[in-house]
């Protein structure tokens, strides 16, 4: 097939999508190679091909392994520091501050350095700042409370690498600080006595794709080192089990939403074979709490647990999600797990009611054009916790980098920005500080996160669309559907999936599997939940695939699904298993939906 010629014709989808087979000719022949080789399904061959798994590394991606992947802590820049310090404070027990992020990858943070301080019966404390009130990092009074409560080395995870202020009062208190972090940092640095940031420019440890938790984890094994070459240990001094913890590295790496690949992947693998032996009551609690079926994925990960955990920083307690992963009473973690459900279900409804709002300010935006390269929305009645879901769904839905703000009566803004693979909004959103047009802003290549002066908007809106409007353009243009192979109703089982789910975990730079499945009929359609359409699809030799297509009941493919039965189309999808009534099946989430080309 050649690389021009669109995968089953199809030129343009219903939703304005030209589909494109993923493999070049080269990787084709790579994939047919590993499939003789190694006996493996042709169609995982060709994903491990189409994500640039070579033919010698096929045995080591199938089976990674945390001894082969985990390098020396101490080639991160600052690590020896860091490590030294951190057990000066076990040895003498002194009070520790952790200071986290409101996020997932801030409480497993937070968590993993607790429950290791736990461990020695070390004194801690964990604050985590008031999305709202307080923002993102360590603050002055926040760290003069911490300081009067008798902390004496503060450790910021998820945070502190552009701290300045905020840190300089805390060396001004006497306090040293060790920062675990991995956001992206300038040259100047804030006062610490180490910053541990895989990130920063003069480390080389080539680790810059760890999430926090991943660096707190590597944080904790030089420190298990250090506290081993001290002679600490003793026949009543026992070791931690930190293997025991990967489970909320698991969860900090999926949320986070950094590359599935290499360190991380196997983070994810370990940490969900932790995860289905139910250690932590926390994240029992919380699998119960969000009715989770079956054991641990890395789609629990993301779409259950997460944004429950995220819920408490976002519209409640943004200490919640600490509380939960560092408790070891079942009744307390039920009582916390129930608060965080109610709060997901409470900030649902809140994004609902922006997210409506938000659509009709864009399409006035974008009007019949193609408007703006930057979407850049903002209402003084959103809720300032749920902008960075908001700014994520304008994103997908007009697939362009998008900010939500929410600005109070006095004209405070607090927004969040995501964006599009191969725009870096974390380095913009820098530049706009450094400009003066933002009061505070950073944050990751696809994320960020902005406070901003209602007069400074449209300012803001156009230093980034002269900063970004090109590179945008271009990625628009590469957006084509990539698709990694055909596949029938009948073939989609459960053994197949066992088999595809060796290729994994997929998420962020290891993406899911995109399967087509042509000219199959769609034998059932109707809304359930929140705008979702489930259906039914039946291919030609009899066979049926239930499906999903998540908030897609009011555009062009759910309207597509509800008046097409009967009809034959060629779907586009990702396969997930699931549990029902304690049967493990397999469904479709549908991304496309495609008329077959005539035949004349």
């Amino acid at each position: 097939m050649s690389e021009k010629r669109p995968f089953l014709e199809v030129d343009k989808s219903i939703t304005g999508q030209r589909w494109m087979e993923r493999l070049t000719p080269a990787e084709r022949n790579r994939a047919e190679a590993m499939a003789e080789r190694f006996e493996i399904d042709s169609l995982v061959a060709r994903v491990l091909a189409g994500r640039g798994v070579e033919l010698e590394d096929v045995t080591d991606f199938l089976n990674p392994t945390l001894r082969s992947l985990m390098p020396d802590p101490a080639t991160l820049t600052a690590m020896d520091a860091a490590a030294g310090r951190l057990a000066d404070a076990v040895e003498k027990r002194e009070r520790v501050a952790i200071f986290g992020d409101y996020d997932v990858d801030g409480a497993t943070s937070s968590a993993l350095m607790a429950l290791f301080l736990k461990h020695f019966s070390v004194p801690y404390e964990i604050y985590i700042p008031d999305r709202i009130f307080e923002g993102y990092g360590p603050n002055g009074p926040a760290i003069e409370e911490l300081h009067e409560k008798g902390a004496t080395l503060l450790v910021t995870v998820d945070c502190g690498s552009t701290s300045h202020e905020a840190l300089a009062k805390a060396a001004e208190l006497g306090m040293d600080t060790i920062i675990l972090d991995h956001h992206q940092v300038g040259e100047t640095l804030p006062q610490a006595l180490a910053l541990v940031n895989p990130n920063r420019q003069d480390d080389l440890s080539g680790q810059g794709h760890l999430c926090a938790a991943g660096v707190v984890f590597l944080a904790l094994v030089a420190l298990n080192r250090e506290l081993k070459n001290r002679g600490h240990y003793s026949s009543s001094i026992v070791s931690p089990d930190l293997m025991g913890w990967l489970d909320l590295v698991a969860l900090g790496t999926v949320c986070d939403v950094v590359p599935l690949k290499g360190l991380n992947r196997a983070f994810v693998m370990r940490g969900l074979d932790v995860m289905h032996q139910q250690r932590n009551p926390g994240l029992v609690a919380l699998a119960r709490a969000a009715r989770q079926d079956g054991p641990a994925a890395p789609w629990h990960l993301g779409f259950l647990l997460g944004p429950r955990i995220n819920a408490g920083g976002r519209i409640g307690d943004a200490a919640l999600g600490a509380r939960l992963l560092t408790s070891d009473d079942p009744a307390e973690a039920k009582e916390i797990a129930q608060q965080l459900d109610a709060l997901n279900g409470e900030r649902q409804r809140i994004e609902k009611e922006m997210l409506e709002q938000a659509i009709n300010e864009a399409d006035a935006e974008i009007g019949t054009g193609d408007g703006p390269a930057i979407l850049i929305t903002e209402s003084e009645t959103w809720h300032p916790g749920v902008v960075g879901l908001l700014a994520s769904r304008l994103k997908d839905r007009f697939r362009r980098p998008a900010f939500a703000i929410a600005f109070d009566g006095r004209g405070q803004g607090a927004g969040s920005g995501r964006s599009i693979a191969g725009v870096d909004l974390g380095s913009a959103v820098r530049a706009a500080v450094d400009e003066g047009i933002l009061e505070k802003g950073g944050g990751h290549v696809m994320a960020a996160g902005v406070t901003i002066k209602r007069e400074k908007l449209a300012d803001f809106r156009s230093f980034m669309e002269e900063r970004l409007a090109k590179v945008v353009s271009t990625q628009r243009e590469l957006t084509d559907l990539r698709i990694d192979g055909a596949l029938s109703a009948r073939g989609a089982s459960v053994e197949f999936m066992e088999r595809m789910e060796k290729a994994g975990p997929f998420g962020a730079g290891h993406s899911q599997p995109v399967l087509a499945f042509p000219n199959h009929v769609i034998r059932f359609a109707d809304v359930v939940g929140a705008g979702h359409v489930r259906f039914s699809l039946g291919s030609p030799d009899g066979a049926e695939l239930k499906g999903i297509a998540f908030r897609r009941a009011d555009d062009e493919l759910g309207q597509a699904l509800l008046n097409g039965r009967g009809q034959v189309f060629h779907f586009v999808g990702t396969l997930n298993t699931d549990f029902y009534r304690g049967t493990k099946r397999v469904q479709l989430r549908l991304i496309d939906a495609a008329k077959p080309a005539a035949r004349i």
